[in-house]
This record gives C-alpha cells, structure tokens and sequence, in this order.
C-alpha cells in the first residue's frame, strides 16, 4: 500500500531536486509558505527557475515532495511499528491512534499539508497520501464494524484531519480540544451500533 518509490534519476537530477528542496524547506521555514516565491526557491538553490517549475510545477508541488518522506515514516509506522498505531491492536484502538499520529504530523507541517491539499479543487483527494490514508481507516473501520459502510466511514472520520479544517478548529478550540474531539469521533464512529 506504500507509493511506489519514483523511477532513478540522473545523478546531476537528483542533486539539483536535493538542492531545490532543502532550499524550499529553508525559505518555508524562515519566511512562511505563502511568502515565498518559486523564483526564490530558484534563486536559493543556485539553480535556473526552469529547473524548479519543470520538476515541480508549482509550490505545491514543492510541498507534497517535502511532505513525501514524513509521510512515509507514518506510513511505515502503521504497517509495521508498534501497537496500537501499528498492528496487534484491536481496530477501534487504532482509529485513535491514527487520529493522534496524524494530527502530531499536521501540527509539525501545517502550512505545507494546506498548500498541498488546496492546490485547486479536489486535491486533498488526488494526493497518494489521501488514499493511503482512507484505505487504511477502511480496512480498520471495516473490522470494527463489520457490514458498515466502511469507504464512506473512512472519508468521514479523514474530512475533520483536513489542514484547513484543523487550522479553522485549533484558532476557534486549541490544540487540545480538538485533539480530544477527533479522538472521540473515531472511536465513536469505531465503535457504533448498527440499531437505531
């Protein structure tokens, strides 16, 4: 269920993409996202600015290849690392645990996970991660509940993990009461009778 690895680039691309992001990731935390310009990013990497747009199209496109290795630790850490984010928990444990883990993964890349998901219309939901993520709360739904609607489940319990909607919630609750609310939800949902 992993994305698949991209194909081997050529050493001198592979350089300049490293430069490019390790730029990028400089300039978005010293200045903020919304003020850095792809021509900076250009300029701070030491590279033409047809480089950047050609490899990455946008600064959204920049942030979903910075986001691409913190979202493969997560990801590893749910098929393979402890319980009861990984396997050996009973699933509405670790509905809650997802909750948690991708929410301390949202507070640490906010800014990039909202200009990655708000890139235009729907693209929170084209993004490999998405899916990953919804297959999984699936999968797990579906054992909590079987005979549920898991697929529709899966994107209700992911729709509040959103970056504008965790970003509108935390400036209206905080950090806690939001992180409390969600935690309630999954297990709600996790954990609901079919009756009534």
């Amino acid at each position: 269920m992993l994305r698949s690895r991209p194909p081997r680039e050529r050493a001198d691309a592979a350089r300049n993409r490293e430069k490019v992001l390790a730029a990028a990731a400089r300039l978005f935390r010293e200045q903020g996202v919304e003020h850095v310009s792809m021509d900076a990013v250009a300029a701070e990497a030491g590279v033409g600015k047809g480089t950047v747009f050609r490899r990455f199209g946008d600064r959204s496109g920049l942030a979903v290849a910075l986001l691409d290795e913190r979202e493969r630790e997560l990801q590893e850490r749910v098929i393979s690392g402890p319980p009861p984010l990984g396997p050996g928990a009973p699933a509405a444990e670790r509905l809650v645990a997802f909750a948690d883990a991708y929410l301390d993964y949202l507070a640490g890349h906010l800014d990039l996970v909202r200009m990655s998901e708000t890139a235009g219309p729907g693209a929170r939901y084209r993004i490999g991660a998405y899916r990953f993520w919804h297959r999984h709360l699936a999968i797990l739904l579906g054992r909590a509940r079987p005979g549920c609607d898991a697929d529709a489940l899966a994107h209700a319990l992911l729709a509040p993990l959103g970056a504008e909607s965790v970003t509108a919630l935390r400036a209206d609750l905080g950090d806690e009461r939001v992180r409390r609310a969600i935690r309630d939800v999954a297990l709600a949902v996790a954990t609901a009778s079919e009756e009534g």
